[in-house]
């Protein structure tokens, strides 16, 4: 079932998306990948401010290739995202709702996402190109010496996800599984 995500990301609607929905995500998401979330765990430890809020929002991993004349961001393909499970937890403590990357997530991760009502999206690798037209808008926002690891602000319309994890921790990566080792006993 493809359900339509307006954001924010509410722990309500969070708690609604089941593992193997599909979604299209509209609204605030902020980018990020380790050198962005080291720094950001840095601040925190320090116990300053962090460059974003991050209540009820979603962190897209991913550095973009620079935008080509006439375009707003280049290819925005998702990274790999246990690179950012040893920050993750503590962001979801402070209400980050939802990230988007590729892979498998820790379990630590994956205990941070039900005791916070959070939720793990998936994005196909390799297609960058064309979720880079879902971005209406992008601006560097925090960091903007890391480059293409720099934390954007980015305007999304309808960029396609999968919910991989969901906030009662049930991952497509182990359901589906099951499902093709049992269909094949058949």
């Amino acid at each position: 079932m493809e359900k339509k995500i307006a954001l924010p990301l509410t722990e309500e609607k969070a708690r609604e998306l089941n593992c193997g929905d599909n979604v299209l995500i509209s609204g605030v998401i902020y980018t990020g990948r380790d050198a962005a979330h080291k720094r950001l765990m840095e601040l925190l430890d320090a116990g300053k401010e962090l460059p974003v809020d991050l209540q009820d929002g979603i962190i897209y991993y991913v550095g973009p290739a620079p935008a080509k004349p006439g375009q707003v961001i280049g290819s925005a393909g998702p990274t790999t995202s246990y690179r950012m499970d040893a920050y993750a937890p503590a962001l979801l403590d402070l209400g980050l709702r939802g990230m988007i990357g590729k892979g498998k997530r820790s379990p630590a991760v994956i205990e941070a996402m039900k005791r916070n009502g959070a939720v793990y999206f998936g994005a196909i690798g390799g297609a960058g190109a064309l979720l880079a037209k879902c971005i209406k808008k992008a601006e560097v926002v925090a960091y903007e010496d890391l480059g293409a690891e720099a934390i954007r602000r980015l305007e999304v319309e309808d960029l396609p996800a999968v919910v991989v994890i969901d906030s009662h921790g049930r991952n497509l990566y182990e359901e589906g599984r099951r499902t093709y080792l049992n269909m094949e006993k058949k």
